[in-house]
């Protein structure tokens, strides 16, 4: 039986259902304040560079450091790939778009007892049927993981982790909203402009029907007008709570009466087709709209019939003529590309000069970006291993790097299962994907000073622990089996596995998001060789084994050194840095 969709995963029933799914929690090998100390150390002091060209060293830290802020974990090949490229090149590749994937599916029909969907057969989309009902909620989970499976399948570019930036930055719930199919769309919406204009996202998203839902827009009325989604828009979506954000109560009550009218076009529960918006004029409050002196005492006089719609348009133009909406977007977009606490210096030198680029090309996302991604700032080393790994990058993240694989990955049920424990995995140590805890995203992403910290607990550093030591050992937990790492796989397709120290450190760049001293590496090696003193014991034994790879006796020596390497390796600090 799956974990109950409608199960708060801060629930005490949530946890324990959470212990179904794990084994006995391991002896954790470093504590969570070495994490935490790891993180603080890297930034030793104020960064004064700016966004001028990097000219400096384009080689595998640099490549690395790119790889690792951009995508969700790093594959060797990916490494391999971009170290050919300059860095001009490397950055032009990985901003580059994705295309959609294909729509989720029923792909739960039958997956347990209660998995019968009375609308839509095996196989076929759910997004034109009429809502499940009490099924819907395997519908919801079914969209969850797709969207797992996007990240998991995603191509070299930044797209995915951009969907996921925009979905911590501009928050729809899809558990609390419960229509799935309006989520999809919502995801869809944010895919089409992840790497477009700001201010057309801001627009889809305002008329987005889960948005409209979500923060309460069909119920804003004329005579009722809801300040949900007006104060949203500018304390969180565009003007933000910075120094400089003067915007008034006033001006949130004129947002609301603005946006009167809007509204989508049928009942979601009871009729099949695609969600779409639309303006009401009867409910479109038309009287004049005054904006205070932070939006230049700005008028929007009211309009009548169907032309009350433009005056969404006309307050989109106000906003953003605001200074105030490029200075919070880029700082949303350095504290989570590059590093959350963004002090006097960096605001200077960074922040205001990237806002500027911001605005010159019309909100357009692209510019920002390539400025940010060729910056001698971003490169400089005492940015590299600064942010600690959210829950995603820590499972997801290794599940690509070390290419992990359900047992049958071309069944869709079993994916669908192998999915579900993933989310729930990582609900557990604290991000359900497509459920931030509130319309302000993620508190990591925003919450000073704790910020990135707040990942990292005694009881989530243990589950992180025991998420690694499963899948080396006696594997992941899914309702469809368990599923391990090929190590011997892993290891196979470095540069040379045959050499210890080579091989530790190949994988130690590959998956710690610092580089290790040699201290570090000789106890890595000290294990991976237990306790011999010479390379030629591990090396005999790897050569053996490859050469003969059907003789279980040389496969298991090599295999229980290398699980224990890789769990000493996998509970050090470094781990969980990026």
């Amino acid at each position: 039986m799956l974990l109950p969709e409608n199960i708060d995963p801060r629930s005490k029933e949530h946890s324990a259902w959470m212990e179904k799914f794990r084994k006995v929690k391991p002896v954790v090998l470093w504590p969570p304040e070495s994490v935490l100390k790891n993180r603080s150390s890297a930034r030793k002091s104020e960064i004064t560079s700016g966004l001028d060209p990097y000219t400096g060293p384009w080689e595998e830290p640099q490549v690395a450091h790119l790889l690792r802020r951009t995508l969700f974990g790093l594959k060797k090949s990916e490494l391999t790939y971009f170290k050919t490229l300059s860095m001009d090149a490397a950055v032009e590749a990985i901003v580059a778009t994705s295309p959609l994937p294909s729509p989720p599916v029923n792909d739960y029909q039958n997956v347990d007892e209660g998995a019968i969907d009375p609308h839509v057969i095996f196989k076929q989309s759910w997004l034109e049927a009429p809502h499940g009902g009490d099924k819907e909620g395997y519908r919801v989970m079914s969209l969850k993981n797709w969207l797992i499976k996007n990240i998991l399948k995603q191509e070299t570019t930044i797209h995915q982790k951009m969907i996921f930036f925009w979905n911590n930055l501009l928050v729809t719930k899809v558990g609390e909203l419960f229509i799935a199919k309006a989520s999809y769309q919502y995801f869809k919406m944010l895919h089409t402009n992840a790497l477009g204009n700001y201010k057309t996202l801001i627009r889809a998203l305002t008329l987005d029907p889960a948005m409209l839902i979500f923060l309460n827009g069909v119920a804003n009325n004329k005579t009722a007008p809801d300040e949900n989604y007006g104060r949203e828009l500018q304390e969180l979506f565009c003007i933000g709570k910075g120094p400089g954000s003067q915007y008034t109560e006033d001006d949130v009550k004129a947002a609301a009466r603005v946006l009167t009218g809007w509204t989508i076009n049928w009942d979601p529960y009871t009729n099949p087709g695609t969600f779409t918006s639309r303006f009401d004029p009867g409910s479109h409050d038309t009287g004049k709209k005054q904006f205070s002196s932070f939006y230049g005492n700005k008028a929007i006089n009211g309009k009548s019939g169907t032309n009350g719609m433009f005056e969404l348009d006309e307050m989109l133009d106000m906003i953003f003529d605001n200074n105030e909406t490029a200075l919070y977007i880029c700082r949303r977009i350095y504290s989570f590309f590059v590093y959350n606490d963004i002090d006097a210096s960096t605001e200077q030198n960074v922040i205001v000069p990237l806002a500027e680029i911001f605005r010159s090309n019309n909100y357009d996302i692209l510019p920002v970006l390539k400025a940010l991604f060729k910056s001698e700032h971003f490169y400089d080393s005492q940015n590299f291993g600064v942010l600690i790994k959210s829950p995603a990058d820590h499972l997801l993240g290794m599940w690509r790097c070390m290419n992990i694989q359900s047992l049958n990955p071309n069944d869709i049920q079993e994916n669908y299962r192998v999915h579900s424990a993933i989310l729930w995995n990582m609900a557990s140590i604290g991000l359900e994907i497509g459920d931030p805890p509130n319309v302000a995203g993620w508190p990591a992403y925003y919450q000073a000073p704790q910020f990135d910290k707040a990942w990292i607990t005694t009881d989530t550093i243990t589950d992180r622990a025991a998420t690694t030591d499963g899948l080396l050992y006696s594997g992941f937990w899914t309702p469809a089996g368990q599923v391990t790492i090929n190590l011997l796989g892993f290891v196979a397709q470095l540069t040379a596995p045959s050499d210890p120290g080579a091989l530790i450190r190949e994988s130690a760049n590959l998956l710690l998001g610092l580089a290790l001293p040699d201290a570090a590496i000789n106890t890595l090696k000290k294990t991976l060789l237990s306790g011999q003193a010479l390379d030629s014991y591990w090396t005999q034994a790897w050569n053996m084994y490859a050469g003969n790879p059907g003789n279980t006796t040389y496969k298991q020596v090599v295999q229980t050194r290398l699980q224990s390497t890789f769990k000493q390796m996998l509970q050090m600090g470094e781990y969980h840095l990026m």
